[in-house]
């Protein structure tokens, strides 16, 4: 009896888990349409970037990672190949609660602007809460917080035609 509880607590403790690890992912689209699945731990291997922006009054430091890298993790290409046709795409970030914005791609491209474009998953050093994450953009130099998108779950580029 007590190795069933014992069996039933370790597959309760797995689920949870797995649960967990899903949560925290973020499917990245690219324009063929292909899928790529990153786990926080990919995109937490990426080069980290620190931005304080002011959130309802209040200096607020997130830290995250570039926008452009999570993307070219996943096969996007920036830089001498984001020309032509390609300037008619843009990326159409969805949140966990059907929440959509746009961004277009030459506005993360370094190449085109210093603007800084920051998927984050830490406010003033701790994990963004479940209002918030686990991810969320953060465009410090806007006005409107309209596109700081929480609930991050996809990324997609799509075509403007």
């Amino acid at each position: 009896m007590r190795n069933r509880r014992v069996c039933f607590v370790i597959f309760f403790l797995v689920m949870l888990l797995a649960s967990l690890a899903q949560c925290q992912q973020l499917t990245v689209q690219t324009e063929g349409g292909k899928p790529t699945v990153l786990a926080r731990v990919d995109i937490e291997a990426l080069p980290h970037i620190k931005v304080v922006a002011s959130v309802s009054g209040t200096s607020t430091t997130f830290e995250g990672v570039a926008l452009e890298a999570v993307l070219e993790k996943a096969g996007v290409e920036f830089g001498q190949t984001l020309k032509g046709k390609r300037l008619a795409s843009c990326l159409l970030v969805e949140a966990a609660d059907g929440y959509r914005v746009v961004i277009a791609l030459p506005e993360l491209d370094p190449a085109f602007t210093d603007k800084q474009v920051v998927l984050a998953f830490l406010k003033d050093g701790k994990p963004l809460d479940d209002k918030e994450g686990p991810y969320r953009i953060v465009i410090p130099d806007e006005k409107r917080m309209a596109r700081w998108v929480r609930q991050v779950t996809t990324l997609k580029i799509v075509d403007v035609q």
